[in-house]
């Protein structure tokens, strides 16, 4: 994931509200960068975090482990963070981190102690009331309750406040294990009013936690899911997949294309086929210059963190594609890790329709205050959406002096 994208996109988006260059450098700058080497078993791995803005509330972010993950990653992540927290309308600032490291290869102790060093070289920087970790990529609840608790071990006292994402049984919300998903159904919900769609198809690429989740949601509303995919290949039916049977046979074998009711396909075909909506929900620049032409759905909703390159928007916005931007789309999980937050810290926790009814307003009125501009300029709908967030951000920190 290369920054450079994102100053570019800044950049143009500087040009649209007028920017002056103090504005851009802060909002190309972070804030703060935490950088260890965490050794395990003679093993060296690098470890980050990176609190991008917190002019709007303490930062928040997830810990991914995956063996790519570097520095300008990090960066990247941290930055949309700070503007999805902004756009989500929940009172923190973005931040990430990560370990440079295959979880796959690591026995659960080992990956318990890794998880402990992780906090242990990164605890003066996190808090309730500082920065608040969460699961992304190849991390668990688990994960999230074994740092929990080295957290108060060092600090000598209970914070579950501290890092969001935990099982139920440790402080955790209830709804979180599906909030990405959910909160990307209540945007397309209203996005489908806004544009008639023909037929109710979807092709989901990606199917993990938050593509799966979303796959049962959708076929749970109505929604014929005709294609998945993940990392071994695509499967399709144009009469649709049996999402339950789906997912059994993912469980059982560990990929789709094992699933027999259905042809296999190629992900890059999978991205091509005419439906009503394609939900990337796995890796990011997928769609780019030399697809964006092919891409026959009405409605591109973004589970996965930068799946669209800006080329590709702009080809996708000449061709009257909607494309519901990750900030927005994906924003369900940090609003649900809110609440979960406010729940620790208050003592009161909430009840399941409690949680998904707060969970709908919140996303509402995030894509009625986009679409609001949207229909009143010629940006496509990511530049009106992080215009919003921008904005945000850049009034907290005048109201605090620091521009």
């Amino acid at each position: 994931m290369d920054f450079t994208i994102i100053s570019g996109f800044l950049d143009k988006i500087g040009k649209i509200m007028n920017l002056t260059e103090k504005e851009l450098v802060l909002l190309k700058t972070p804030q703060r960068i935490h950088q260890a080497e965490l050794e395990l078993d003679g093993q060296k791995y690098p470890a980050y975090r990176i609190q991008y803005n917190d002019a709007r509330g303490p930062t928040k972010g997830g810990i991914r482990y995956h063996w790519e993950v570097s520095f300008d990653e990090v960066k990247s992540l941290a930055f949309w963070m700070s503007l999805k927290t902004a756009v989500a309308d929940v009172p923190f600032g973005g931040s990430k981190g990560g370990i440079t490291v295959n979880p796959k290869e690591l026995s659960q102790d080992q990956l318990q102690q890794l998880s402990r060093k992780w906090v242990q070289a990164f605890y003066r920087h996190i808090g309730p009331t500082k920065d608040i970790p969460a699961p992304d990529v190849y991390t668990t609840p688990q994960i999230m309750a074994w740092m929990m608790d080295e957290y108060e071990k060092l600090i000598g006292e209970k914070a579950p406040g501290v890092i969001t994402g935990k099982p139920l049984e440790v402080g955790g919300s209830l709804v979180r294990d599906i909030a990405t998903a959910l909160g990307g159904i209540y945007v397309l919900e209203e996005a489908v009013k806004k544009v008639s769609l023909d037929k109710k198809t979807v092709a989901i690429q990606g199917f993990g936690n938050a593509g799966m989740n979303m796959a049962k949601l959708l076929f749970q509303s109505g929604y014929s899911i005709v294609a998945v995919s993940d990392s071994k290949g695509a499967i399709y039916n144009p009469l649709g997949l049996n999402v339950d049977e789906l997912i059994h046979t993912k469980t059982q074998s560990g990929t789709v294309i094992a699933y027999k009711n259905g042809t296999t396909i190629s992900n890059e075909a999978l991205l091509e086929l005419e439906v009503g909506v394609l939900v990337p929900s796995a890796l990011s620049n997928v769609i780019h210059k030399e697809n964006a032409n092919k891409v026959k759905a009405k409605i591109v909703l973004e589970l996965a963190n930068g799946p669209t390159t800006p080329e590709a928007d702009e080809i996708l916005h000449q061709n009257k594609v909607l494309v519901l931007p990750d900030i927005l789309s994906n924003s369900g999980g940090v609003t649900v890790s809110y609440f979960e937050w406010v729940q620790n810290n208050t003592g009161l926790y909430w009840k399941t329709e409690e949680v998904k009814e707060r969970l709908r307003e919140k996303m509402v009125v995030a894509f009625e205050k986009i679409w609001a501009e949207y229909e009143n300029n010629n940006y496509d709908f990511r530049t009106n959406t992080y215009i919003l967030a921008i904005k945000k951000i850049l009034v907290a920190e005048k109201l605090r002096g620091r521009l």
